[in-house]
């Protein structure tokens, strides 16, 4: 076994998108080599329903897929295919863009005026980016839950894990997706396909991820169990750590336990021209979107 390194810890930014939907943006509209096969990923939490509520109205996607998983709350969701519904807490919709389609988001707040999620992009390879568009809706019941002995708990939103796999299938970057949680004072190691690029995403709770540059691949000074611990040796709220190579990470929780996203994926290792909601190979292809997008041809049924 080998332990992956912390390449870098790093808060998520303050990001406007949509029609004014105030979100914490981890990565994204940078260098997309550096979680490939993943563009961008955003947190929309909001407690204030000024702060969410004009949504994300009619936008077009071509060439990746994204995913959205909800918290608490509610999103709407209509298409140019004509597919529509609702996306509520614990759900997930896991969308292939393809070759082109045309939709809007629209979130809405619990009885309390709440509002929390999660999207990340994953890029499609080239003999993908023009396959029919495609959804895969899958209520939070759907999806399987593993726990362990010493409490921690494990949602398996896509691939397999600890003996049970996630009911989204057939994405392009054989991805997992993991909700963990793992209670106050806990050490967990977790598996995590060699080949895959890997990272974590905080949203409640703090912990510390053991370094392999440390050595022993020390998480903290001292353990956090039952002893006082430094909190500036952990993470906490809305932090994304990325990982290097290796086949584990091993996690500390914090005093308060930890709830995190562990999400993997195969590289895809080919260019990208890239513009907003559209992620082409070459800017010929981006181009032709544009062009499309403009003469009405950008949702048709072939290319």
């Amino acid at each position: 076994m080998s332990l992956r390194p912390t390449i870098e810890t790093r808060r998520a930014i303050p990001a406007l998108e949509g029609a004014g939907v105030k979100l914490h943006r981890a990565f994204g509209f940078q260098d997309p080599s550096e979680l490939d096969p993943f563009l961008l990923f955003d947190d929309f939490r909001n407690e204030r329903p000024e702060d969410f509520i004009r949504g994300f109205p009619w936008h077009p996607h071509r060439g990746i897929e994204t995913i959205t998983y909800v918290l608490s709350g509610t999103v709407e969701h209509g298409d140019s295919l004509g597919n529509s519904g609702t996306l509520g807490a614990g759900d997930v919709q896991w969308m292939t863009a393809g070759r082109g389609i045309l939709h809007q988001e629209m979130p809405k707040g619990n009885a309390r005026g709440q509002m929390h999620g999660f999207q990340l992009w994953g890029n499609l390879p080239a003999a993908q980016k023009m396959t029919a568009p495609r959804y895969q809706d899958v209520q939070g019941t759907e999806i399987p839950e593993v726990i362990d002995d010493d409490g921690t708990r494990v949602k398996v939103i896509v691939g397999e894990f600890w003996g049970k796999r996630g009911p989204v299938d057939g994405i392009a970057a054989d991805p997992q997706y993991l909700d963990v949680f793992v209670p106050a004072g806990v050490k967990k190691t977790f598996r995590i396909d060699t080949y895959r690029r890997a990272f974590a995403y905080i949203f409640d709770g703090t912990a510390a991820f053991a370094d392999a540059s440390a050595p022993g691949g020390v998480l903290l000074e001292k353990e956090v169990a039952g002893q006082e611990v430094n909190i500036r040796d952990l993470s906490g709220d809305r932090t994304l750590v990325r990982f290097g190579s290796g086949d584990e990470i091993t996690v500390q929780a914090g005093p308060e336990g930890v709830r995190f996203l562990l999400i993997s994926g195969a590289p895809i290792a080919e260019p990208v021209a890239w513009h907003g909601p559209i992620v082409m190979n070459t800017q010929e292809e981006l181009m032709q979107a544009m062009r499309d997008l403009r003469n009405g041809t950008f949702i048709s049924p072939a290319h």
